[in-house]
């Protein structure tokens, strides 16, 4: 090798280093308000600022990049109470959305339920996700499994319903959903009913995911020391996923984005 070479092939080696650094450095002020957001979508977002600091990066070399400093996200472990409370008398729906398809916001709601732990004890968190822009319409976190948490959420999503828009509303056959109190409000309103019939995870797999991501990504799954901490994380957790977490089946752009553009 010429000593040119060798000069040329250790300039390009310290840009590579120098860049790489700075794509750090972008990931890891990002992940202050997402931690555990994946690479692609990091790279989405960090598009504008690689491309002002004249830095360009491919998929892979950016995933090499953050295992080299020990920045990929690593799985959790699945640990969960049971939140579906699916034995009782109650009145059940079909499934009224299998096998179709639908193409706007607030055309489907899709509800679900789950856990937050404390030290103080476990609190319970109703999320209500529109289908097609994945944005999260509604939410309630509460101190226990009764349908009040269920209704709150509701209404919170029923609040920001435009005028003459009617979405099925899709959930499990908990009790939450199945009880007087919440099918007559959903009634009241004229919108449609839909529950799961067999396979409830499968069938409810949109909502189920976007408790996954909130857990994974945004470490609600973890235990919080006061409930109080857990509602404000809830809170923060939320406003990232609607506002600042591009999904893959939206082209990469934001549920909150989506969700007004076709409003």
């Amino acid at each position: 090798m010429s000593r040119q070479n060798y000069y040329v092939g250790r300039k390009r080696r310290r840009r590579r280093e120098v860049d790489g650094d700075l794509v750090a450095e972008l990931v890891k002020v990002e992940r202050r308000s997402q931690p555990r957001l994946g690479t692609r979508k990091l790279k989405r977002l960090l598009k504008g600022a690689l491309a002002e600091a004249g830095v360009e990066i491919g998929r892979d070399r950016m995933f090499d990049e953050l295992k080299q400093r020990d920045l990929l996200v690593k799985k959790l472990p699945r640990q969960q109470p049971r939140t579906t409370q699916s034995r009782h008398t109650l009145r059940v729906m079909r499934n009224e959305i299998k096998g179709r398809v639908f193409l706007k916001p607030n055309e489907v709601w899709m509800a679900d339920l789950t856990y937050l732990r404390t030290a103080e004890g476990y609190l319970y968190a109703s999320l209500i996700t529109d289908k097609v822009s994945r944005k999260i319409v509604g939410y309630h976190v509460g101190e226990s499994l009764e349908s009040i948490g269920c209704v709150q959420a509701l209404e919170m999503a029923l609040a920001d319903l435009p005028e003459g828009c009617r979405p099925i509303h899709h959930s499990d056959r908990g009790s939450q959903y199945c009880c007087h109190e919440y099918i007559g409000r959903l009634e009241a309103r004229a919108l449609s009913i839909s529950m799961t019939e067999t396979d409830h995870c499968a069938e409810n797999a949109l909502a189920e995911r976007v408790n996954g991501i909130l857990k994974g990504e945004y470490h609600l799954g973890g235990e919080f020391l006061t409930k109080e901490s857990a509602r404000l994380a809830v809170d923060q957790a939320i406003y990232c996923y609607n506002h600042k977490r591009p999904h893959t089946a939206l082209g990469y752009e934001f549920p909150a984005v989506v969700h007004r553009q076709a409003a």
